[in-house]
């Protein structure tokens, strides 16, 4: 009998997001790669919201519109080992990173972990427009309603001074 190595894993909270291609099969796709990462254990997945696209300059109703999700993980992997990993399940899925906040195939967010608040040249804990993203914060408050984004405070309040209307368009079914 092989023994299993205890690990010490931290919750964190990664957003999900397509605008591109089949939408849902690709972000249903990406849970499944996420769950089968060395490390990470997919505990929580919101239903998928449909929203608007959002450029630099505003909403885009002329861009396709994106379909959102949150999942809630458990992860052995450090931050940016995590950030890594998913970054790898973007390029998988032809992620191409031309223009900010442009059209594309997958967008994986680390929202939150263990409650860290840290900025580097490649991460910022918590991210840094959550509180704002109603595409964030409508599927996170679905799964977990009592979350605290740090810094920032309650993210039921947060949702609640938003602008967007994300829509519901499919429940989670594994």
């Amino acid at each position: 009998m092989r023994r299993e190595k205890l690990r010490v894993t931290l919750p964190a909270v990664i957003a999900l997001g397509s605008n591109l291609g089949d939408r849902e099969a690709t972000l249903r796709q990406a849970i499944a790669e996420i769950n089968q990462l060395d490390g990470v254990v997919v505990d929580e997945v919101s239903s998928f919201y449909e929203t608007d696209a959002l450029k630099p300059e505003g909403v885009d109703l002329d861009a396709p519109s994106y379909i959102n999700a949150v999942i809630l993980v458990r992860s052995a992997l450090k931050p940016h080992e995590l950030l890594d990993a998913l970054q790898v399940i973007e390029q998988a899925h032809d992620r191409v990173r031309l223009e900010r906040w442009g059209d594309r195939t997958l967008d994986l967010d680390i929202v939150t972990f263990a409650g860290l608040e840290q900025h580097d040249d490649t991460l910022t804990l918590p991210h840094p427009r959550a509180f704002e993203r109603a595409f964030v914060l409508a599927p996170w408050y679905e799964i977990q309603p009592g979350a605290d984004l740090p810094g920032r405070g309650a993210i039921g309040p947060l949702l609640a001074a938003t602008y967007e209307s994300p829509r519901l368009i499919a429940r989670w079914t594994p």
